[in-house]
């Protein structure tokens, strides 16, 4: 496969593609799982899993993973350019100038695209429950990951339910499962995948170091967005007080600038990350302008490359043990748990707010997984119905 079939998939990802980073996971298998059928569910999860346990964006991550899976590299660059890409250019031009134009989309849109997400996280956790959570232990522990994660709804919960979840099933399913085949394979080897990892760290170490030293703006910018992109666990809206931090509290963007970009990112599909595009834009530091915007960008991303490159090569070859296999189906058991937390906190409690919306998001289930429409088509259909209803019963 080459990267321009890559590009354009998830170029219709990064146009589709609302409701946050789990969302984004269910879109991604919808679409590249049932549709297109590039890797088995199993596979999918398993990238889910490994992806849970980086830093950075996830969901993001996992797009890299499936690029670089089906055409190396290159595969990689062009799963992150399509799905990046649409939100980021928006982003840059929101920082130029659609803060004079409003808010951006009406209400009843955005809440339509609220609830088309509750839809879309719901039919990926039936088809991962169906699969991952065949006997009494999986429902256990699918059900006791998302008690965790509703009572510590932290970033760290999440790493703790993970390691929980790998070592129960160490113990569970480790006598009952056999060795492993070859699994997927990456066009990637691990000489490269070492050198991606020692490039990361080295980086990660360096930057600071070098940015104390030098009077260099730019190379500032770039420390700042490379070590959130590198520490910060959990993705999403985790990222945005340590952007916070680093950005408005140094006078490189104002508060009022930084929360308009921020309420217009919510109104974007693709990855929250892309939000790094506005406040690059925006900033007084650095280049500023399209290329203050590009330079965040690739800053914040590229952690998030460097690791899926560095990382898959050896977990190709660490995956076929016994004792891995029992514990990736802990862990697949507790990233459903995951996803039902997600499912009911944040989506439901912030999308769902009377019977109407019940029932939209009843439909928008419908077209998904009876009716098979594509998210796409369910995206713009729901976002029309809920602002006629919106206007309807105001």
């Amino acid at each position: 496969m080459n990267a321009g079939t890559v590009f354009v998939a998830f170029l219709r990802l990064g146009l589709t593609s609302f409701g946050g980073p789990i969302a984004h996971l269910g879109y991604f298998r919808d679409e590249f799982v049932v549709r297109r059928r590039w890797l088995p569910d199993s596979e999918y999860a398993e990238l889910v899993a490994l992806c849970q346990f980086l830093p950075g964006p996830a969901s993001s991550q996992v797009g890299m993973a499936i690029g670089l899976r089906q055409a190396g590299l290159r595969g990689a660059l062009a799963a992150w350019c399509g799905f990046t890409l649409p939100s980021a250019l928006l982003m840059m031009a929101f920082a130029f100038g659609i803060l004079r134009w409003g808010q951006g989309l009406p209400a009843g849109v955005l809440h339509g695209l609220k609830l088309v997400a509750v839809a879309v996280v719901a039919q990926a956790v039936w088809g991962m429950t169906r699969m991952f959570c065949r006997d009494a232990a999986s429902w256990l522990l699918m059900l006791a990951a998302a008690v965790a994660m509703l009572l510590w709804p932290q970033a760290t919960t999440q790493l703790w339910v993970i390691a929980v979840g790998a070592l129960v099933g160490q113990f569970w399913y480790r006598r009952m499962l056999p060795a492993a085949g070859p699994g997927f394979a990456v066009a990637v080897s691990r000489r490269w995948g070492g050198v991606a990892l020692a490039l990361f760290a080295a980086l990660l170490l360096l930057l600071p170091v070098m940015a104390e030293r030098s009077p260099n703006a730019t190379l500032s910018v770039f420390d700042a967005f490379y070590r959130v992109g590198s520490l910060v666990f959990g993705g999403g809206h985790v990222v945005l007080p340590l952007l916070q931090a680093e950005v408005v509290a140094p006078g490189w963007v104002a508060a009022d600038e930084f929360l308009a970009g921020y309420g217009a990112a919510q109104a974007l599909p693709g990855p929250l990350f892309a939000f790094s595009a506005f406040l690059g834009t925006a900033m007084s530091a650095g280049p500023g302008g399209w290329a203050g915007g590009w330079l965040c960008l690739v800053a914040i991303f590229l952690p998030s490359l460097l690791l899926v490159i560095g990382v898959l090569p050896f977990w190709s070859r660490i995956r076929q043990y016994r004792w891995m296999q029992a514990a990736l189906a802990g862990v697949n058991a507790a990233v459903v748990g995951l996803l039902l937390a997600a499912l009911y906190d944040p989506l439901w409690t912030t999308a769902v707010r009377d019977w109407h919306d019940v029932a939209l998001v009843m439909l928008a289930a419908a077209a998904l997984m009876w009716a098979r429409l594509p998210p796409w088509c369910v995206v713009l259909a729901m976002a029309a119905v809920a602002l006629a209803v919106g206007l309807a019963f105001p």
